[in-house]
């Protein structure tokens, strides 16, 4: 079967893989010229910055796609242990370093608060009930079909995810800093602690099971290593090539059309672009059933980004490669974050990647390589990006200076940004929200994007919009998904 993959970001790749290890003709196109999506490379002056995924805490899900034509991943690429996996800085100087260590996070809870100690082994406990069932029993399960989210649904009351994953690690623990600390894991794949199903707190026990890695030389070299992997196995890759429409006939996919007027026949299509802009603006002439305009605009988004690049010119070894500054405010500021203001808030929470601290070949000698990322407001707000930019920019640069970069303004170098407007541009997000639609329990599981198609057959769907989800384990899950709905299509009758 002849196969077309729109989009070259994780899922897109992991999706022609495995579609490639069945057999199939795979041609992945990928309109901007280069792969990745959002894991792309932006490389100024000798620094390397990955443009968006820094945190690999599934590494099995990478190794499958090797393993899946007899190959080592480790041969290709090399995966570096990063600890802690995040220090989280609060405004009052304390700090807390999240690892795999279960000894040194008992120590860290005993600093905070010797009486939530207790609660959090139970919330350990429960963490890993979560996993078990939402990731391991479903997170690779198709769900287009309600009677799996009946099955599940018994399931899913039981272990809390009716709850926020706020509301989960409140019945745990007390002390409000700590709460904190174990409630920031939805925000990296796009949801309101507050509002996040409660089933996302298996985040908790997917980091300790199985690490925080970093790929050596950043995650575009995860991203090279795949790629030539595609091109042993026959896969064609077409970047610079953009698609205007979906073709199909008789309610069937029967390829795509490229903007520059060539048409490209296909059998099935896998669609890795952000999903709300698949069904509004790749499928003209389909009268849609659940995905209609209306639909698409009654969910629920995720947050936008504001990412800041930025080389120094000397190394600040005190900060640790995942460092999260926390503002004064929790969820008033998420509040504001999530909503429509009409500015970005004054006081942030933000997310510094520091690669150089794992790998020093990321920036040139004696110097480091960061990325700030400032969740923000998403285009709904409508804010004026062109005026707000360099205005946090600035911002940003006098926090870090203040708490954890000291010199920060005279040693930057070299430096460029990304805002929602990047995002919109760039990957087509709807609103440019970082991370597609924000993952409530209401856009979950079976209300989630379906990987499979109602609209037209042979359509199947991969990446942060998808069942199960964003994030980098995610995205990755959504192609075993997509591989397991293949294989059952090409069963007779």
């Amino acid at each position: 079967m002849s196969v077309i993959v729109i989009g070259g970001g994780f899922g897109g790749i992991a999706a022609a893989l495995r579609a490639r290890a069945l057999g199939h003709d795979v041609t992945l196109v990928e309109r901007l010229d280069q792969l990745g999506g959002r894991g792309r490379v932006v490389r100024h002056d000798g620094f390397v910055f990955d443009a968006g995924p820094t945190v690999i805490t599934a590494p099995f899900l990478l190794d499958e796609l090797f393993t899946l034509f007899g190959e080592v991943r480790a041969d290709h690429v090399s995966f570096l242990p990063v600890s802690p996996f995040y220090r989280i800085r609060f405004v009052d100087g304390r700090h807390f370093d999240l690892t795999g260590d279960a000894a040194a996070m008992r120590g860290e809870v005993m600093r905070f608060s010797p009486r939530d100690l207790p609660g959090y082994e139970k919330m350990q406990h429960h963490a890993a009930d979560l996993y078990r069932v939402g990731y391991e029993r479903y997170g690779a399960q198709p769900f287009h079909k309600l009677s799996t989210m009946l099955k599940a649904f018994p399931q899913i009351v039981r272990l809390g995810g009716y709850r926020s994953v706020y509301g989960i690690v409140q019945r745990y623990m007390r002390d409000d800093s700590l709460r904190r600390v174990f409630t920031l894991q939805p925000l990296l794949v796009g949801g309101h602690p507050f509002h996040t199903s409660g089933l996302y707190a298996l985040i908790q026990y997917l980091e300790r099971m199985h690490g925080v890695w970093f790929p050596k030389g950043g995650t575009g070299a995860l991203v090279a290593a795949l790629a030539a992997l595609m091109q042993r196995q026959g896969i064609t890759i077409r970047l610079q090539t953009d698609v205007d429409r979906l073709l199909h006939e008789n309610g069937h996919i029967t390829g795509v059309a490229l903007t520059t007027g060539e048409t490209l026949a296909a059998e099935a299509v896998i669609a890795n672009a952000d999903a709300p802009a698949i069904y509004a603006d790749l499928l003209p002439g389909v009268k849609r059933r659940r995905w209609t305009d209306r639909a698409l605009d009654r969910l629920d988004y995720s947050m936008g980004l504001f990412v800041f690049y930025f080389g120094t010119n000397r190394r600040y070894e005190a900060t640790a490669h995942h460092t999260i500054l926390l503002g004064q405010r929790y969820r008033e500021l998420l509040d504001e974050i999530f909503g429509r203001v009409s500015d970005v808030p004054e006081d942030l929470s933000l997310y510094l990647h520091r690669p150089t601290a794992t790998d020093p070949d990321m920036a040139p000698p004696g110097c480091d390589a960061f990325y700030v990322l400032a969740p923000v407001p998403n285009l709904r707000a409508g804010i004026d990006w062109a005026t707000a930019a360099p205005r946090l920019r600035d911002r940003l640069v006098a926090m870090m200076e203040a708490r954890e970069l000291p010199g920060l303004s005279a040693a930057i170098v070299t430096e460029s940004w990304m805002t929602p407007e990047t995002f919109r541009q760039d990957y087509r997000s709807r609103h440019g929200a970082g991370f597609s639609i924000s993952p409530r329990l209401m856009q979950s599981a079976w209300f989630r994007f379906h990987n499979t198609s109602e609209e037209v057959r042979g359509l199947y769907l991969v990446g942060a919009g998808t069942h199960p989800g964003a994030g980098l384990p995610g995205v990755l899950t959504s192609a075993k998904v997509v591989e397991t709905l293949l294989k059952e299509d090409a069963q007779p009758g």
